[in-house]
């Protein structure tokens, strides 16, 4: 067992909290499979539903073992038309995080132009209904393994919990906020993600869906799968006709005079929830009942193929204001796609799991990253913490 310290840079322009100020790691965990991008959705059946891609589902299996890749180009996908990017989709069975049963509910294949691969983010299962979302990622020439953040594209949808799947209206070329990250375009919803309020959605506020996805404005920024300036907030009343409808969205624009938020229709008036410029990344969002409060993962991964930090945020609203737990330098040392699944909260608040994955380049690149803490590495990572007050 042992307490995370907090290196937060210099120019962190985020205030201490008050109620949360340590993270401990109580040194049990656990990984299942050989595959990234795990974002555990908890569904009224009590089965947690998550996408994932990129590697090989079970290594156990040698020759047979279930691959999938999210690039477009990668030798994986050559069993299908060229220009396709393959995203799994799984079950999660079981209640303790070190004994659970992950199974494989197949591979869906999409076109990815004009950008060179689509990848799985935000996932919802409601009330029966799965929403899957993807987002489109862009190489640049200097070889830092998919650099530029595309759009958001929108949302296939299940109605038998991931065996069947309905495509979404969108494309990469036309995605549902119309964003392009071509010719030096910036996005500001990249990557979104589910708030996570817990099975089939108990704990929303007002029924609606939250989404935080990251980006950026300015020109020079360093706007990459992991990186960016901005996190932004968007929320929806899910539903078979308004998941995919732009018209149903409301963008966080910010607060008013009396400090009340404000939301609005228009996308081009959305405001950031959270800024720092070059250190926002990946972001996630769970709610904890017990604490009463939203807690925030994200992930500071530039130069993206390299070391990578992990600071945990906490807020009693959702639109803020946020203030930080713990900044985690070189966690994993490179872990991303961090989230805290809902489910496995425990009663007081105050034990839960960190799910991400970890050291791809160790896998891919051959590349000698160190392992820090102990588990983590490329699968679905769970490592139990807890949060406390300093002493």
């Amino acid at each position: 067992m042992f307490t995370w310290p907090s290196n937060p840079p210099q120019d962190c322009p985020l205030e201490a909290s008050e109620t949360i100020q340590k993270v401990t790691f109580t040194g049990r965990y656990a990984n299942y499979t050989g595959v990234d991008t795990w974002y555990p959705s908890w569904a009224e059946d009590d089965i947690l539903y998550s996408p994932w891609t990129d590697g090989v589902f079970n290594p156990e299996a040698g020759d047979n073992a279930t691959r999938a890749s999210s690039d477009c180009r990668n030798p994986l996908n050559k069993t299908r038309d060229d220009g396709l990017s393959g995203t799994g989709q799984a079950r999660i069975l079981g209640d303790d995080p070190l004994n659970l049963t992950v199974e494989n509910l197949g591979i869906l294949y999409a076109p990815c132009a004009p950008y060179g691969g689509r990848y799985p983010c935000g996932s919802l299962v409601l009330n029966g209904v799965w929403y899957y979302g993807t987002y489109s990622l862009d190489e640049t020439n200097r070889g830092l393994n998919w650099d530029i953040l595309g759009p958001f594209v929108g949302f296939r949808i299940s109605n038998d919990y991931g065996l069947t799947w309905k495509e979404s209206p969108h494309t990469p070329g036309a995605p549902i906020f119309g964003e392009s990250g071509k010719n030096g375009g910036k996005i500001k919803i990249g990557a979104p993600h589910f708030v996570d309020f817990g099975k089939n959605m108990q704990h929303s506020p007002d029924g609606k869906a939250y989404l935080v996805g990251h980006g950026a404005v300015r020109p020079d920024s360093n706007l990459a799968w992991i990186a960016g300036d901005q996190v932004y907030l968007t929320r929806v009343t899910p539903s078979l006709e308004t998941i995919n409808d732009p018209n149903a969205y409301e963008f966080f624009g910010g607060h008013d005079s009396s400090g009340a938020p404000v939301w609005t229709s228009d996308f081009s008036a959305i405001k950031p929830l959270v800024e720092w410029n070059g250190r926002v990344g990946h972001t996630t969002v769970t709610y904890n009942p017990a604490l009463k409060r939203y807690l925030m993962c994200i992930t500071d991964g530039w130069p993206t193929v390299d070391t990578m930090s992990t600071y945990i945020l906490e807020a009693e609203q959702i639109t803020g204001p946020w203030k930080q737990i713990v900044y985690m330098e070189k966690f994993g040392a490179q872990a991303y796609f961090v989230n805290i699944p809902s489910k496995f909260i425990s009663a007081d608040g105050k034990t839960m799991w960190l799910c991400y994955s970890s050291n791809f380049t160790n896998m891919a690149f051959g590349a000698s990253i160190e392992v820090n803490p102990p588990g983590s590495t490329y699968a679905m990572c769970l490592q139990e913490i807890r949060l406390d007050s300093a002493e």
